[in-house]
């Protein structure tokens, strides 16, 4: 989370380059092939990723890649790392840094719509972003559902309920996360208890979403990028084809918050919203910080990369 802070608030400082990311759709619209390539003080870099939903349910992540790190100043590949196991932590760690600096002091009673990858490390962040008395979990599938709510609650020495709809878990939850594969809205605006936060990690294209349009419009938005939000975000960009709310309904940046320019919640009973689409910034500072760890531990397999003369 500290590093994810960092990065998001050299961004909103304007010293890092986090373009937007180039995307592949696949045939029949199965999935897409994803590249985003960005620059930190510390790093330069790129993840190419799939993203396959069909995925969700079986053994393997929807999310499959690499992270490759550059030497800034030669060019030079540094490292390559596994960009599944990268994006489930800097995910979860964005949604904890909102959430610490959105979320109401008190915030505690959670609800986790999915029950994948992104809601066992979104549950670990709420942990440690907020004194959490209360999980309630609510995926499509039964089975699904019920065995995140044992195994997470057995991990985390706190009881995870498992219940039957979307509704019973967000309504009167002051913190909600949504992680899903889904294509059409699984929150409903209605549900959303005065005073509570959303963090909305699941969708990340422009033609898939999470939320209805009463769930933005009710809420005071916050964004990564505004330029990838006003661009790749279904959550919002459907919200304002259907009439909800205008571009400007985006307050800020979650960097912005974090450096003060910004004022995140003003309120104890507003409702606050992070619209979470993932930035390159985040996975660089993440593997910038794994390769550092990996070197001074001997960690890892060693290769010959880059071009040299002979």
């Amino acid at each position: 989370m500290e590093l994810v802070a960092g990065a998001l608030a050299a961004l909103a400082r304007g010293e890092s380059q986090n373009p937007l990311r180039r995307g592949m759709l696949l045939p029949e619209k199965r999935g897409l092939l994803g590249m985003m390539p960005g620059r930190t003080p510390d790093a330069l870099g790129l993840k190419v990723v799939s993203v396959m939903p069909g995925n969700h349910g079986g053994e393997l992540d929807a999310h499959q890649g690499v992270v490759v790190l550059f030497d800034p100043g030669t060019g030079v590949p540094r490292a390559v790392l596994d960009a599944s196991e990268i994006t489930a932590i800097r995910t979860a760690a964005a949604s904890g840094v909102a959430t610490r600096a959105l979320a109401r002091e008190d915030a505690g009673d959670l609800a986790l719509l999915g029950s994948g990858v992104q809601a066992r490390t979104h549950l670990e962040a709420m942990l440690v972003a907020r004194n959490v008395r209360r999980v309630r979990v609510f995926s499509p599938r039964r089975a699904a559902r019920e065995a995140f709510a044992a195994h997470e609650s057995a991990r985390h020495g706190l009881r995870v309920e498992a219940v039957d709809s979307a509704r019973a878990a967000v309504e009167g939850a002051d913190l909600v996360c949504t992680t899903t594969s889904a294509r059409e809205p699984v929150l409903e605006g209605a549900w959303l208890a005065p005073g509570c936060h959303v963090n909305a990690a699941g969708a990340c294209t422009k033609a898939t979403r999470e939320l209805d349009g009463e769930a933005v419009r009710r809420a005071r938005l916050f964004v990564d990028r505004r330029e990838s939000a006003e661009n790749e975000a279904g959550d919002l960009l459907l919200a304002v084809a259907e009439g909800a709310v205008t571009l400007a309904h985006v307050q800020g940046e979650l960097g912005e918050v974090l450096i003060g320019t910004v004022p995140g919640r003003r309120a104890r009973d507003e409702i606050t919203l992070f619209e979470s689409l993932g930035l390159a910034v985040e996975d660089l500072a993440a593997a910038h910080y794994l390769e550092r760890v990996a070197r001074e531990r001997g960690l890892g397999a060693r290769v010959a990369l880059g071009g040299r003369r002979s």
